[in-house]
């Protein structure tokens, strides 16, 4: 069960916070257009796969709406948490390998639930969403299937509940934006300080970098003696590299808006990582197995981390604020 954010964090404000430091800001600028774009990316990918579910016409369109959600998905908590929202987007990481287990179980069965859109959502998460849909479109011994056979249909279901969730977030965040935008007022019991919607968005902020260099890196790095390679994000559709990169744009958007003063020890750590995963020519992270490579991406992971330390202090310092836990920890 995903804990919701709110209830975790931790204040240690020692002063009185600016106002609502960065919070309307963050929602005008970096999050309603995040959820607007995924809304809309995977709006389009459903209605592709109702003109033409074969892997090849679908591929563009997972692409598209994969790079929407990098712009979107730190944002995990309100609308992200209800109903396992995020989870059901993208089942990752999956040290168990629940989404292969899950995607060829659907298939040997050929159950009819792909048929069934109110029935759809309750599909286990390890086989709805962006990761099953890789499977179905990437794998070589699933992407394969003609427009009349079962995957094909299931591929037709992924996409239409992926644009129906994201259809329910926009219309959810524009509920919670509000009650960011007033937190502290009388009635508002979800942020019941004026402090607690910044304290969440500091939060969202500091453990998505964590995760980029813990998971994102340091999964496929494994250990010295045994990288793991496969065990990185989307490696199926070539994304690794790519996420991290898209991620790391997005987070540097949302700790611009954080500050009314300059952060520019975040900003240069920010623009260092970028500029190094930006001349990595290893978008699937392969070469992790090579001492060379390997040393490449733990300069990347390093660099990562320099920008949660800049964070800390430049933002967190400035605010007053400390992470508190978000539905990423655990992972």
């Amino acid at each position: 069960m995903r804990i919701p954010a709110l209830a975790l964090v931790s204040l240690t404000a020692l002063a009185p916070l600016p106002a609502m430091a960065g919070v309307t800001e963050a929602i005008r600028e970096h999050i309603l257009p995040a959820v607007e774009d995924f809304s809309v990316a995977a709006e389009d990918l459903a209605e592709t796969a109702a003109d033409d579910c074969t892997a090849e016409a679908l591929r563009p369109a997972y692409r598209q709406a994969f790079d929407a959600w990098m712009g979107l998905s730190h944002l995990s908590f309100g609308p992200l948490e209800t109903d396992g929202r995020a989870l059901a987007i993208e089942f990752w990481p999956d040290p168990r390998g629940m989404v292969a287990r899950t995607v060829a179980g659907m298939g040997a069965d050929a159950d009819p639930v792909v048929d069934d859109p109110e029935a759809f959502p309750e599909v286990s998460v390890a086989g709805r969403g962006l990761m099953a849909l890789e499977r179905l479109l990437y794998d070589d011994t699933l992407s394969g299937y003609g427009a009349g056979d079962y995957n094909c249909r299931y591929a037709t279901a992924i996409s239409a509940d992926l644009s129906r969730m994201a259809g329910e977030i926009l219309a959810d965040w524009r509920e919670h934006a509000e009650l960011m935008r007033t937190a502290g007022a009388e009635g508002n019991a979800r942020y019941m300080s004026e402090s607690e919607a910044s304290q969440v968005l500091y939060t969202a902020l500091l453990t998505t970098v964590e995760f980029d260099a813990d998971q994102r890196l340091g999964r496929p790095m494994g250990s010295f003696h045994r990288p793991r390679p496969t065990r990185a994000e989307a490696w199926r559709s070539g994304r690794p590299l790519r996420n991290v990169t898209l991620s790391l744009k997005a987070l540097r958007d949302l700790a611009l808006t954080m500050s009314d003063d300059p952060i520019p020890v975040t900003e240069a750590a920010f623009d260092r990582a970028l500029a190094t995963a930006g001349a990595l020519d290893d978008p699937l992270l392969a070469r992790v197995e090579t001492p060379q490579g390997r040393l490449k991406v733990e300069i990347l992971q390093q660099q990562i981390r320099a920008v949660g330390d800049a964070t800390r202090a430049e933002i967190g310092g400035g605010l007053g604020l400390s992470a508190g836990f978000n539905s990423r920890d655990g992972d």
